[in-house]
């Protein structure tokens, strides 16, 4: 893996564009205080080396939900019965490729997996929790836990405000 360094610059775009990646690059090198063209070519070089993974539209929920109507938020707790690299791997390969999983943690101690998953009704759980957890003989344990109040969102990395 190649040797990645950042300086303080780079801090100061990483933050900025996890609080809004959609700013011009204008007003993202006025931020800053470097010239659009550097700061152009200093995200492509962030962009390039994996540290922004990529940038997309955070949704709000609440106003979605008169439109396509709220849906179901659930954190569901997994416990295989085999946790060899090979069945862990597996199974993470297989829920991280279904839509309605949008994150996946695997996790110790307890159980292996903590997933946030998102369905459009408690029909839809049921397909879902069938697909993902009743067919597969090595899943031991399922626990949901359904969101009632969602009372804080985030996405941003703390950041330090100067390199050490």
């Amino acid at each position: 893996m190649e040797q990645i360094t950042i300086d303080g610059t780079d801090l100061l775009l990483l933050d900025a564009l996890q609080r809004d990646a959609g700013q011009s690059n204008q007003a993202l090198a006025a931020r800053v205080h470097i010239s659009p063209p550097t700061c152009l070519r200093r995200v492509k070089r962030l962009a390039d080396t994996g540290l922004i993974e990529k940038q997309v539209a955070v949704l709000s929920c609440d106003r979605l939900a008169s439109l396509i109507g709220h849906g179901l938020q659930a954190i569901v707790e997994i416990t295989l019965d085999r946790q060899g690299a090979e069945a862990l791997d597996a199974f993470e390969q297989r829920v991280a490729a279904d839509d309605a999983v949008q994150q996946c943690y695997r996790v110790s101690p307890g159980p292996d997996f903590v997933l946030v998953v998102h369905a459009r009704d408690m029909p839809d759980y049921l397909a879902l929790a069938q697909r993902l957890f009743t067919s597969d003989a090595n899943v031991r344990n399922v626990k949901a836990f359904f969101s009632v109040k969602r009372s804080k969102f985030g996405t941003q990395v703390p950041l330090p405000k100067n390199m050490p």
